[in-house]
């Protein structure tokens, strides 16, 4: 995958994708949105990746929006006057989708729906956006270094790529809105006390931490890691139980049909296991939600 804000490597399939614009903090841009998209959606059908660690070119991991863009810098369309009734009937219209549409929550939205863990090594400063895509990420380490600030309150705008659904979910609601509230820049300390971040980690070691992560994942049945993945965060957004019970029934039972006889054997057998079932290609019932 060549991209001109990205980098990719893949090894012992784990694929980092690292933001690069090292000149400018990995400010994110229209361009890195799209991107990113582009990336997490083909890394879906892309069977050699089995766990995404994400982390920033240099000091930075991502300083937010790239605020030096002529006009509007989110890239938005200012002759529009959007309704709430368009984003209900339009929102997949091609000029609402680049002139109306955060591209933060574009981005969150494909990391959301994308079938491979994945894992955010915060190396430096995540401001804004930056902080934000880490909040549809999986697991975060943190580096020493580390700085995160959800700052949209001190520049007059609001939090934006979803991230009013996923930071309650991670810190609690006080948390976030005092985060929010305060635009304050926050240390790895009071990250991990929240419990935003699994750790903190010397530079130096941040991303062998994040390999070490993944090479537990990647052994397992990589279905098995998607549908779970997605199980996760679709199910505990659900009023009653029942409804994960009725997703529950059925990824237990597709399971069991494959990856699951060979993980019984093998653990019978007292060996490792050889999984055979692809992520590129999900049980009948997958997806079992209605997008919108």
């Amino acid at each position: 995958m060549e991209y001109n804000t990205l980098k990719t490597r893949l090894e012992n399939n784990t694929l980092t994708l690292t933001l690069s614009r090292p000149d400018n903090l990995n400010a994110f841009t229209v361009e890195m949105a799209n991107e990113l998209i582009d990336f997490f959606e083909k890394a879906n059908d892309n069977d050699d990746i089995r766990v995404i660690v994400v982390t920033g070119d240099g000091r930075a991991f991502c300083a937010g929006m790239d605020l030096s863009i002529a006009g509007n810098v989110f890239g938005l369309d200012e002759d529009y006057q959007p309704t709430m009734e368009d984003m209900h009937t339009k929102l997949n219209d091609p000029d609402l989708i680049t002139g109306v549409r955060d591209t933060g929550g574009r981005v969150n939205l494909a990391i959301y729906n994308c079938t491979k863990p994945v894992i955010a090594a915060i190396n430096g400063a995540a401001v804004g956006i930056g902080a934000t895509m880490t909040c549809a990420m999986d697991i975060r380490l943190a580096s020493e270094h580390a700085r995160v600030g959800f700052v949209f309150n001190k520049i007059g705008i609001t939090p934006e790529a979803a991230s009013t659904w996923f930071l309650p979910r991670i810190v609690g609601v006080s948390t976030a809105l005092e985060w929010c509230y305060t635009g304050d820049i926050l240390k790895p300390d009071v990250l991990h006390n929240a419990g935003f971040v699994k750790g903190i980690y010397p530079a130096e070691k941040l991303l062998e931490e994040a390999y070490a992560i993944a090479a537990k994942i990647v052994k397992h049945s990589p279905v098995a890691i998607a549908l779970t993945r997605q199980m996760m965060y679709r199910n505990a957004a659900q009023e009653h139980p029942v409804e994960a019970h009725k997703v529950d029934s059925l990824a237990i039972y597709y399971q069991s049909l494959q990856d699951g006889k060979e993980g019984v054997a093998s653990f019978l057998e007292k060996r490792e296991p050889t999984f055979t079932q692809k992520a590129s290609e999900m049980p009948p019932f997958y997806p079992w939600w209605k997008e919108a």
